[in-house]
């Protein structure tokens, strides 16, 4: 037992180590910020969204479950929605978009293809969890507080493990992969590992375009939150100048009620002088129609006694032979006769026009007179405000009056302002000597700066591949050494069994010497008893 437990953590903490030598270890700098929170791209707060949280997290059994479950089938999982890119296109990717500094310029073709490095792999993936989901590297180290393990000490090595495939289960799915195993993390393979690298490449061209339109129309949303406060300001602005222009002041509310009063007397006024010309005009209207029918009544029977005439005359022509000349001067009354009857008849019609269009006039009298009330009330209203601006004018002087006297105060501030503007700008003038010197100097020190981090640089680049060989030796040494164990414990076993049959060998050994010496001592005994007996017959 006790055996099995070293092996199994010394196995674990194997993994772990792959783990943690695949992320940088936290770094201070002059920001006092940690390079594994730089890398992470997240606040150091964040955690998971719940939308994105694996399924293990919420159920207590789900944890171990999912690692040893196998590929889940789904009805469209061979169909991928993604672009398969080859090996060169997928390290120019990850390059550029997944691994930054150091880590993008080591990485190689060799790396993925054809036999990919599963500490390459994990470093690609944690990076990409990263960028997701804001994740922190202790995510990867921590327990889930609703799993119930009778030993945890044991799952330390192999939590990185669980972990990671619980976030990329649950990532995959997104990026349109289906088939995502723990084999794939453990012992990758280079056709699935470029399917996989794929579809999170793709995922984050996707997020980056969403993201960009996302962030115009949170710029368009705030730009018209801004507009609505501003016409809502505006709005209340024009609210209070019109609660302002619709309420009459205290100070001019018994004007405002004499003007009224005013304005209602002249109105009565009108109204009655309105309604006796109305009344008159209708009167002499009625005359007028009066009239008008009775000159009818005697057109009519002018024309009726004028056409008994005509037919008279034309009987007595017949009968009767008048001399030519009694004829033509019955003629010429019978004209002049006629000629009177047009001239009436004319008259009546002036008449009968003259009355008819002073009876149409009517209704236009009326407009006219409603136009008139209009102006009078507009006359009001401009009387109201021409008041009201009599006041703002005065009050208007009042500031402009106040306004020159501040005139001639800003006036001698002005001038006392310019002169120590005068003495500040020859102040500046020297300081902006000493400013571009200092600058000078600046950028002299940043470039002998800029030199010194780029040794510093190249050092760190030249101490990282050491570290790398180094950790390579000591995974080296790990894997001799367990080994060694392997072996010293075998010939272990196999010493404590020859023990044990030596042992065995000698007891019985032991045990037969006991039987020799108790049957030897027992002979002795009886040859000694022999002799006595011997000896006490020779002896007389």
């Amino acid at each position: 037992m006790t055996r099995n437990r070293a092996g199994g953590r010394s196995r674990s903490g194997g993994v772990a180590a792959q783990l943690e030598d695949t992320v940088p270890k936290e770094q201070t700098g002059p920001e006092g910020k940690s390079r594994r929170s730089r890398c992470m791209g997240a606040e150091p707060g964040r955690r998971l969204p719940p939308a994105c949280m694996p399924a293990s997290h919420a159920h207590p059994r789900g944890f171990f479950t999912q690692l040893l479950q196998g590929p889940r089938e789904t009805p469209g999982m061979e169909t991928l929605s993604f672009p398969r890119y080859n090996v060169a296109e997928i390290v120019t990717h990850v390059r550029n978009k997944i691994l930054t500094g150091a880590d993008g310029k080591n990485l190689s073709k060799s790396d993925l293809y054809p036999n990919p490095k599963p500490e390459v792999l994990h470093m690609i993936y944690l990076r990409a969890l990263q960028m997701v989901y804001g994740t922190r590297l202790e995510h990867f180290y921590m327990m889930p507080v609703n799993t119930d393990v009778m030993y945890p000490h044991l799952m330390e090595g192999f939590l990185p493990v669980s972990n990671l495939f619980i976030y990329l289960n649950a990532f995959l799915p997104i990026c349109r992969v289906n088939d995502f195993e723990t084999a794939d993390i453990l012992y990758p393979k280079a056709k699935r590992t470029c399917r996989f690298l794929s579809g999170i490449i793709n995922f984050i061209h996707f997020r980056e375009a969403c993201r960009e339109t996302y962030m115009e129309f949170l710029w368009q949303y705030k730009s018209s939150l801004d507009k609505m406060q501003q016409l809502n300001a505006a709005h209340q602005e024009a609210l209070t100048k019109l609660e302002k222009l619709d309420s009459v002041p205290a100070e001019e509310q018994a004007e405002f009620q004499q003007l009224s009063d005013e304005i209602q007397e002249l109105q009565q006024l009108l109204n009655q002088d309105f309604r006796q010309k109305t009344t008159l005009l209708q009167e002499r209207n009625a005359q007028k129609k009066a009239g008008l029918s009775e000159k009818a009544k005697h057109l009519n029977e002018l024309k009726l006694s004028v056409v008994s005439l005509k037919e008279v005359q034309e009987s007595l022509k017949t009968k009767i032979v008048d001399s030519p000349e009694k004829l033509k001067n019955y003629k010429e009354k019978m004209k002049d006769t006629v000629q009177k009857l047009k001239n009436s008849r004319q008259e009546v019609m002036e008449k009968y026009e003259l009355y008819r269009d002073s009876v149409d006039g009517l209704p236009s009298c009326q407009l006219e007179v409603q136009l008139y009330q209009k102006k009078i009330q507009d006359l009001a209203e401009n009387r109201d405000r021409l008041a009201g601006v009599l006041k703002e004018s005065l009050n208007l002087e009042d500031q402009i009056e106040s306004g020159e006297s501040d005139l001639k105060k800003l006036k001698a501030e002005e001038n006392s302002l310019r002169r120590l503007m005068n003495a500040k700008k020859e102040k500046l003038a020297t300081m902006q000597f000493r400013i571009n010197k200092k600058l000078e100097d600046v950028k002299q020190y940043k470039r002998a700066v800029i030199e010194d981090c780029n040794k510093v640089q190249e050092k760190r680049g030249a101490v990282y591949e050491r570290i790398t060989t180094i950790n390579q030796e000591i995974q080296k040494t790990r894997s001799a050494v367990q080994q060694l164990r392997d072996t010293t414990d075998r010939e272990k076993l196999r010493s404590q069994e020859m023990f044990l049959a030596l042992k065995g060998a000698l007891e019985k050994y032991h045990e037969g010497v006991q039987k020799a010496a108790q049957e030897g001592c027992a002979e002795l005994e009886e040859k000694s008893a022999e002799l006595k007996r011997r000896l006490s017959r020779l002896s007389p």
